[in-house]
């Protein structure tokens, strides 16, 4: 039997969907240092690897972003295996093999 918590976010006769994620914080490493240094010249930067570089290979990994969050993003994935093998592997295509190295 569900618990009542659960049975209250349901409603009456509604059925919670249940589905396993894995789930992906990132943030840039040293922002407020690289904002102190150049802040137009990292806000370019960082508004340009989204959609040119990260977006890409989340999405072959079978991962969808859910939040931006100024540095940050939240990222949703089908499969464990998809998650650490985006992490694990080279994420912008650059040869590094680090997301904190994306920025130099």
């Amino acid at each position: 039997m569900p618990s009542n918590e659960a049975h209250n976010l349901a409603g009456a006769g509604e059925q919670i969907e249940r589905r396993l994620v894995a789930i992906l914080m990132a943030d840039v490493a040293g922002y407020s240092r690289l904002i102190g240094i150049d802040d137009e010249g990292t806000l370019a930067q960082l508004n340009a690897h989204p959609a040119e570089l990260i977006e890409p290979k989340i999405k072959e990994h079978r991962g969808r972003i859910v939040k931006t969050t100024g540095d940050g993003l939240l990222v949703l994935f089908v499969s464990a295996v998809d998650d650490v093998a985006l992490c694990r592997g080279d994420p912008t295509g650059n040869g590094r093999t680090e997301w904190a190295d994306t920025a130099g």
